[in-house]
């Protein structure tokens, strides 16, 4: 059983475009910002970039990779920071807070070139 303090073995997983692009098409995301280089520099950015449907779901892996496949994640609160671009790494880490009645509390925080891209607190028993 997991403690206060456990820290989760980290995680790096790097975008190349073919990840953002086709990450953001099998969750439904039709955003150019995800597939057009030239419409995402249009709008500010410096590339494409991995969409936050994508980012919960490989927070979601992060977790269950760690507690195993017969757990239930009860939620995830996700805020997202600095934009993840093709191209680079996203390193995620994850520390155990809490404990209660059953239920885990795990911390995640995912960074990249840029700084913090995610921090999570994901609730599971």
């Amino acid at each position: 059983m997991a403690a206060v303090g456990d820290v989760l073995p980290e995680l790096q997983i790097t975008a190349d475009p073919t990840f953002v692009v086709s990450t953001a098409l099998a969750t439904r995301d039709f955003q150019d910002v995800h597939h057009d280089r030239d419409k995402a520099v249009q709008r500010g950015s410096k590339d494409i970039f991995v969409n936050i449907l994508t980012d919960t779901g490989l927070v979601q892996r992060f977790v269950t990779d760690w507690a195993g496949p017969s757990v239930v994640l009860r939620s995830i609160a996700l805020k997202l920071g600095v934009p993840w671009y093709a191209y680079d790494t996203l390193t995620l880490t994850g520390i155990v807070s809490r404990v209660q009645d059953g239920e885990v509390t795990v911390d995640v925080r995912g960074t990249d070139s840029l700084g913090d891209h995610i921090t999570a607190t994901v609730r599971l028993v």
